[in-house]
């Protein structure tokens, strides 16, 4: 496979951000306000962040994880807000590139599905020298795992494939599934403290050995 160059990618970025399919020819409903699409790549970074789609903070900054979600999720990964913007060293790649809406109750709508089936494939084609995947949430474990051939997991209920993190751990790009950080969960994360004890350790560990060159702990 040729290897995308960093011309390359940046045209395909610039594809992304300006796609309009989820207003001008939408699976459904039309998105309901303008789209801003937000994805961060390079050719250089080792570490994938993928996760559901923008909210309204995000969705105002541009920003990726630019709320309490995002604060959490430096925090399960040991670095500071400089290092988790350094594209050069982070990638994030949601599975939805734009907010996608509020419902009735006023929570953050699914991502679209126009963003995975018109970009996704493709960008990860493009982005071959990822090692590492943060797969946060249902939607980017059903399309992560199912791409590496790893189906069965997105048939079980979320925590019992989470808890199953040393059957995927061999698997290249190596793996860590993760609820979503977002304030709502801490009840489950009180209930599940094996998360904080097995898991964060060796995310943490596998964050410095691309951030800082460490060895990263097995």
């Amino acid at each position: 496979m040729k290897k995308t160059s960093a011309k390359e990618l940046s045209q395909l970025v610039a594809r992304i951000e300006a796609c309009r399919i989820c207003r001008d020819a939408p699976r459904g409903a039309p998105l309901p306000h303008e789209p801003r699409p937000v994805v961060r790549v390079s050719p250089t970074a080792k570490i994938l962040i993928a996760g559901q789609a923008p909210g309204t903070r995000v969705h105002a900054t541009g920003l990726p994880f630019n709320d309490p979600s995002g604060d959490r999720l430096r925090l399960w990964m040991g670095i500071d807000r400089d290092t988790f913007c350094d594209t050069r060293r982070i990638a994030i790649v949601p599975m939805g590139f734009c907010f996608p809406g509020l419902d009735s109750r006023k929570a953050d709508l699914p991502p679209r599905p126009e963003c995975r089936a018109a970009w996704h494939d493709e960008l990860m084609a493009a982005l071959p020298q990822i090692e590492t995947v943060l797969v946060i949430g249902m939607y980017a474990r059903d399309y992560h795992f199912a791409r590496l051939g790893l189906d069965r997991f997105s048939k079980m209920p979320m925590t019992e494939a989470i808890s199953n993190w040393r059957e995927f751990a061999p698997v290249k790009p190596r793996l860590f599934l993760l609820p979503h950080p977002s304030w709502r969960n801490t009840g489950w994360l009180k209930k599940n403290p094996w998360f904080d004890t097995e898991i964060l350790s060796q995310l943490r560990a596998e964050v410095a050995r691309h951030v800082t060159g460490q060895s990263a702990a097995t």
